[in-house]
């Protein structure tokens, strides 16, 4: 009897020991013409769920597909923790995540919210649904998560922002903005409409869970300060976390961790 039950315990651990599997593949986007690098992570028990839920992980201005996975190697434990797969494509050097007005060849909305989803659905044992389906990131990719959950909240159901450039507005000479939207005293309109700050007209209390998540430190501070305030003035249910810390990796390393906990508890809610 001793000696099955050491067997079995053999099989359980040998069974929660399996690591989560990172994949580096190319997605095409027919809207850019291109194959773009993507990383994904899916738990080690993949192969024994019939579908699970998917978290987009946008990064930064100047980084790319791998900074995710190589900057935050803790992704790998929380996608075996949750059972979820996390999916971390390249949005380009410095794309914002818009479809540029100024340069047509960057079409990184188009390419996240439609192109990739559907990529990403047809080839994995995912929940096609906005109830198991989330985007988040950080720094640029904050921002980005926020306009692409707002403008497309049949596609995802739950949006986080870290340390999110979630007003463009204050920062018009930075981050090559003006190479997608144009100089800012010349193309006004468009900075505006282009900025996360002002799409708050497209929530209500029930469209989208939210958390948005700065350091105090943080040059961005007072921009999510504003968001936070604009959001309880229009009675916007959101999670808003700020602790000391500023904008680096060692803030967002923490950061992603309750990111994932409240996608979580997003989905599992579902």
């Amino acid at each position: 009897m001793k000696r099955i039950l050491s067997i079995f315990a053999l099989l359980l651990v040998g069974l929660f020991s399996r690591g989560a599997i990172v994949d580096t593949v190319d997605a095409y986007s027919p809207s850019m013409k291109k194959s773009i690098r993507t990383v994904i992570v899916r738990p080690g028990n993949y192969n024994d769920l019939k579908q699970l839920p998917v978290v987009y992980l946008l990064h930064g201005y100047s980084d790319n597909y791998s900074g995710w996975i190589t900057k935050a190697p803790i992704l790998t434990k929380l996608a075996d923790q949750y059972g979820m797969m996390l999916v971390c494509p390249d949005g380009g050097f410095s794309s914002w995540y818009w479809d540029s007005p100024a340069d047509t060849s960057y079409k990184y909305e188009t390419f996240i919210s439609s192109e990739l989803v559907q990529w990403i659905d047809s080839r994995y044992k995912t929940i096609k649904d906005r109830k198991g389906r989330a985007v988040t990131g950080l720094s640029m990719g904050g921002h980005g998560a926020l306009y692409l959950a707002m403008r497309h909240q049949d596609i995802y159901g739950a949006a986080g922002s870290m340390s999110g450039g979630v007003d463009i507005r204050p920062f018009p000479n930075n981050w090559e903005m003006t190479k997608r939207l144009g100089e800012y005293a010349d193309q006004p309109a468009r900075w505006e409409q282009h900025t996360v700050i002002n799409m708050l007209h497209l929530l209500n209390p029930k469209s989208l869970k939210l958390i948005i998540d700065c350091g105090t430190g943080d040059f961005f501070y007072d921009v999510n300060e504003n968001l936070h305030r604009q959001l309880l003035y229009r009675n916007i249910p959101h999670e808003y976390v700020t602790r000391p810390g500023v904008h680096n990796w060692t803030y967002w390393q923490n950061a992603v961790k309750y990111q994932l906990l409240f996608m979580n508890d997003y989905f599992q809610g579902n």
